[in-house]
């Protein structure tokens, strides 16, 4: 299967486009955004890596130049390095992580990565012959590390990048502060926000939640765009923070410690087995 076939996409104005892979059929299939800037594009996550998202952008135009300029550098940008956010980092030349999880991408930790595929999720198989169980997130070289404050510049537009764990340990935000835009990651989408995997930590998340509640606050923000589901705005963004918080209490917390302790003996399991194939 080509990646012209693999992916999808749709043009939402403003430079801004929102790309899918067709045939993984999972809540977990992420939300790619590719951000076109004068002197730099950006990719917002770069999905399971099944098939390359650097040829996907070429082949279906989506990286032409302006007429009479040159090819713009790309960066692709992990909001953190969950599987069906980074296995396709591996395609790009130049990565950008936080730091807080750059030593695991740069050591394929596929347990910190949660990797965590079936072969039922994904309604058709890249290659022949191709098996979920062969399916790991490689170790990828980081070419920027990614800190609180820091702003990628594409020229024309500035991503403030915003540390938000708790859901992992270096999950991020981008925030466009001049169209008031957030690319929020796993931090926030329009779901039940998951704090029970091996580095989340749910007092890190209240502090992430009062941090997205306060942009709301502040005029800061009008639109999400997530890393899974659909786009929403600040009235719903605020909810789901606030509605977070207020659920964040002792019998929440007792709960998620459970949880937490059967993804990670699941997830050793299925890593273990991974690593003897």
């Amino acid at each position: 299967m080509s990646a012209l076939e693999w992916f999808a996409h749709k043009a939402l104005g403003g430079g801004i486009f929102w790309i899918q892979e067709r045939f993984y059929e999972s809540g977990n299939r992420a939300n790619i955004w590719l951000v076109r800037g004068s002197q730099r594009d950006v990719v917002i996550d770069a999905g399971l890596g099944l098939r390359s998202l650097p040829d996907y952008l070429r082949d279906s135009g989506l990286l032409a130049p302006a007429e009479g300029a040159g090819p713009r550098p790309l960066l692709a940008v992990a909001t953190h390095v969950h599987f069906d956010h980074s296995g396709g980092l591996q395609h790009f030349e130049e990565v950008a992580v936080h730091s807080a999880e750059a030593a695991a991408l740069l050591r394929g930790d596929n347990y910190e990565a949660v990797t965590w595929l079936s072969d039922r999720e994904v309604a058709r198989p890249p290659r022949p012959g191709w098996s979920a169980r062969q399916f790991r997130v490689p170790p990828v070289r980081p070419s920027r590390l990614l800190q609180e404050g820091d702003v990628i510049s594409l020229g024309d537009r500035q991503l403030t990048v915003m540390h938000m764990p708790g859901h992992s340990r270096g999950s991020i935000c981008l925030h466009d502060k001049d169209r008031k835009i957030l690319f929020s990651g796993d931090v926030v989408y329009d779901g039940s926000m998951i704090d029970w995997l091996p580095y989340s930590r749910i007092s890190d998340y209240v502090a992430s939640c009062q941090r997205l509640m306060d942009l709301v606050d502040r005029g800061l923000v009008e639109k999400v765009l997530p890393g899974h589901f659909n786009i929403f705005g600040a009235e719903r963004l605020y909810w789901l923070a606030s509605n977070y918080i207020s659920q964040a209490g002792f019998c929440h917390k007792i709960s998620t410690c459970a949880m937490r302790s059967i993804a990670s003996i699941a997830l050793h399991i299925t890593n273990s087995r991974i690593t003897s194939q």
